[in-house]
């Protein structure tokens, strides 16, 4: 089997699945100490791609976010874990989830901040894109992601053509 054969072999989910861990440091809060959202969204971003490319074995990049919530804060001094993994592989591009909490270890409790849908593909060295190895999901809550990734990704091209055809419409 040639490289290009292995690296498409089907691979379960807990192969992609990663961690990372942030502590808020006085330079990624605002004025009352709390994270700001753009320094999460970019750490959302780096976590997706840890998981993107433990997936894919090679270079990608994102393509896209969905919406991004934010229900509780973080502060200065708390430690923010994001938890990511490949939902679905879709020929080029992979829909990865992100789910960030906030521990804070002095008060040893730990709350949901975040979760997010982004879309990753895999690309050469020259930005081609590349064929992704199907995930396998193995639980009954990966196959639910694995089933929601599926809609999601049907609403994301309807929302895609939408835009396209009102563009056409006001430059037509």
């Amino acid at each position: 089997m040639s490289n290009t054969q292995d690296s498409l072999v089907p691979r379960p989910v807990r192969d992609s699945q990663s961690e990372m861990n942030e502590i808020v440091l006085p330079n990624d809060a605002n004025p009352l100490g709390a994270l700001l959202g753009g320094r999460l969204m970019h750490w959302i971003d780096l976590a997706g791609a840890l998981a993107a490319h433990r997936h894919s074995r090679n270079y990608v990049v994102t393509a896209s976010i969905d919406r991004l919530d934010f229900w509780t804060p973080a502060h200065v001094g708390d430690l923010v874990v994001l938890r990511s993994s490949v939902n679905r592989v879709f020929s080029t591009s992979m829909e990865v989830g992100v789910k960030v909490w906030v521990e804070n270890y002095l008060a040893d409790e730990s709350r949901h901040v975040s979760s997010a849908y982004l879309t990753f593909v895999a690309i050469d060295a020259a930005g081609r894109h590349l064929k992704v190895a199907p995930v396998i999901p193995e639980t009954q809550e990966q196959q639910r992601r694995y089933e929601d990734a599926g809609r999601r990704r049907e609403i994301r091209k309807a929302e895609l053509e939408r835009r396209r055809s009102s563009t056409r419409s006001l430059h037509g």
